[in-house]
């Protein structure tokens, strides 16, 4: 149950993907919601603590996970080879904007040589600084890859209803309920 199968999603992987969807939706409206807060706001320098806080612990979950994707198989998609092929490139550009995403955010937040405290837990340190205008080139590459990451969010989502409700497939039901992992050939 835990498991990946041919036949559907192990809990581990169901469970990283929902948290990883909720916080790269929240993230993005945390984010969002931030830009527009004037400096004596008392969520001025609270908000942007919990946005690096938390896109550091997601950083560390998406690299737990893209190493959990690589030794667990992948369940077979429905729909024609075509379908596949898209929703596997699709996937794969989820992954990259993600990355570009939470590392670009590394790079606005160290760009003074400090390190970010996540969640006054522990330090991670400030590995690059100091490059020529790195908090500016970094703040520019973070906002539009955030929103070309939230439109392709928005259509991996549309996908997914599309597969379920008017392809007929089990997509939703393979996503949300590990038990189908567990299920024999057909």
């Amino acid at each position: 149950m835990w498991r990946n199968t041919l036949h559907g999603w192990g809990l581990l992987s169901i469970v990283i993907h929902g948290l990883s969807a909720l916080a790269v939706i929240g993230l993005f409206a945390l984010g969002w919601w931030m830009t527009g807060l004037g400096y004596y706001d008392g969520w001025y320098h609270l908000a942007p603590w919990w946005h690096r806080s938390l896109g550091l612990l997601l950083l560390g979950v998406t690299l737990l996970r893209v190493l959990w994707r690589l030794v667990q198989p992948t369940p077979r998609a429905p729909g024609s080879r075509l379908e596949a092929r898209l929703a596997h490139a699709g996937h794969l550009l989820l992954y990259a904007l993600l990355f570009v995403v939470l590392v670009s955010g590394y790079l606005i937040s160290t760009a003074e040589g400090q390190g970010i405290p996540v969640f006054e837990w522990f330090t991670v340190p400030a590995l690059v600084s100091g490059l020529p205008n790195q908090a500016s080139i970094a703040g520019d590459v973070h906002w539009y890859v955030a929103w070309a990451l939230m439109i392709l969010v928005l259509g991996h989502t549309l996908a997914a209803f599309k597969h379920h409700w008017i392809d007929g497939h089990d997509t939703l039901r393979r996503m949300f309920d590990p038990r189908l992992s567990q299920r024999s050939p057909e």
